[in-house]
């Protein structure tokens, strides 16, 4: 028996990944990542007070906030709990979204975020309010001075 001397010899198998396609998807989330972003920062325009000393380490969880404005209205804004297209909330309202809140997150910070302008009472009012929700500290949100 005569082996055949046309026969062709078999090559290893290729096993190469076209990374193309994966590139292309990175590049395309990486954009819709860079438009988005900007996006998520909402939330009510206020001029934040400024005083001198260092800013404080911020917890991992999401804050509770209420912000006055310099108009003395107050927004509610939580993880999950957001006012609608940053609607001023009475004050009866506030405390049920802070109680509510408060129960999905015991341990998130609250805060109160006020106007340069707005008279100390409508902060003092805010306060009063979420310690009336539970909250057991409430902080206050200024600047760093330069």
């Amino acid at each position: 028996m005569a082996q055949v001397s046309g026969r062709r010899r078999r090559g290893r198998v290729v096993a190469e990944i076209n990374v193309v396609p994966y590139i292309d998807v990175m590049l395309v989330l990486l954009i819709i990542f860079m438009i988005t972003t900007p996006l998520l920062e909402q939330g009510v325009e206020v001029d934040l007070p400024q005083a001198k000393g260092q800013a404080v380490e911020q917890d991992k969880q999401t804050p509770i906030t209420v912000t006055v404005d310099r108009d003395g209205k107050l927004y509610f804004d939580a993880k999950n709990y957001r006012s609608e297209k940053d609607k001023p909330e009475d004050a009866k309202h506030i405390v049920a979204l802070a109680k509510e809140a408060m129960k999905r997150a015991p341990q998130a910070p609250v805060l109160v975020r006020g106007h340069e302008e707005v008279p100390y009472q409508a902060v003092i009012q805010a306060m009063s309010l979420l310690k009336e929700a539970g909250a057991p500290k409430v902080g206050l949100v200024t600047e760093i001075a330069d």
